[in-house]
């Protein structure tokens, strides 16, 4: 039988329309989203503009700051430096990677906490390795939602995180083997041994390597979840890291790439940043 598909556009559209309905619920405040991008990177600069698009879609102010890749580290900083304290900016975003030859740790450990839309500064990672309050990352995020929206069974189920990326895998296992989801999680990675064992042993597979198709019909164990992170540019397209089409006959929920996690990535941006402004008490609590 084959795995149900999991809609992360549908999904996204619902996280969405609750964030719009918030806002308009609370008398429709000024909520604002600053990104900053560096450089002149395609993809990045297609991420920003489908980040301001659907800003704009759900009544959330978007304030971008374009750099030049010759930026000194000052000058990004300073930039940064700026949003972090004006007041009316609620959430900020640094699009990643940086230019060579900038250091992105100051530059996002600059913003501070409660405006960490992508949850990535020290202090933020620090509150999800501890289990408190705090901004996790869109896309670890979203994974969850995903999760929580199929019904996946979670709670004392095996896991396997396929990459330790601080944006990805390791938010994912820290969220999964937390007190309350209680999955009994393995973090696995370039020099896992032995991956397809550890994979076909699991009940939710979550692959986040940025490796194109690595993850077969031999690494799942038949009705698994498998959450497809990974994002590779191919000649064939954008793929992920699961080989679908084999894979769509054994597990038992099976997100797509494109389609999947992509699109819960800047619904879950938006929830955050509607929390961020929660956090500045521009909404109620």
């Amino acid at each position: 039988m084959a795995a149900t598909i999991i809609d992360g556009t549908a999904t996204a559209a619902e996280v969405k329309d609750r964030v719009a309905a918030t806002l308009k619920d609370a008398g429709s405040p000024t909520v604002t989203l600053a990104t900053v991008l560096v450089g002149e990177d395609p993809p990045s600069q297609r991420y920003i503009r489908g980040k301001a698009k659907a800003s704009e879609a759900v009544s959330i102010t978007s304030r971008h700051t374009d750099l030049p890749a010759t930026s000194s580290q000052a000058e990004v900083e300073d930039v940064v430096a700026a949003l972090a304290a004006d007041p009316t900016v609620h959430g900020i975003l640094v699009q990643l990677p940086l230019p060579d030859g900038l250091d992105s740790r100051p530059v996002i450990n600059l913003i501070p906490p409660v405006k960490d839309v992508d949850g990535l500064t020290d202090a933020s990672l620090g509150r999800l390795v501890q289990g408190v309050p705090g901004h996790v990352g869109a896309t670890p995020r979203g994974v969850m939602h995903l999760l929580a929206r199929y019904d996946v069974p979670i709670a004392g189920r095996r896991a396997v995180v396929i990459g330790r990326s601080l944006l990805v895998g390791l938010p994912v296992s820290l969220l999964l083997a937390r007190k309350g989801v209680d999955a009994t999680v393995t973090m696995a990675h370039s020099r896992t041994p032995d991956l397809v064992e550890v994979c076909a042993q699991s009940d939710i597979v979550v692959a986040a390597a940025g490796s194109a198709r690595m993850i077969t019909k031999a690494h799942v164990k038949p009705g698994a979840a498998v959450i497809d992170v990974g994002v590779s540019r191919t000649a064939d397209g954008i793929v992920g890291d699961v080989a679908f089409d084999e894979v769509v006959d054994v597990a038992g929920w099976l997100t797509p790439m494109p389609g999947g996690t992509g699109p819960m990535t800047i619904a879950c941006l938006l929830e955050n940043t509607l929390d961020a402004a929660r956090m500045a008490g521009v909404l109620g609590a």
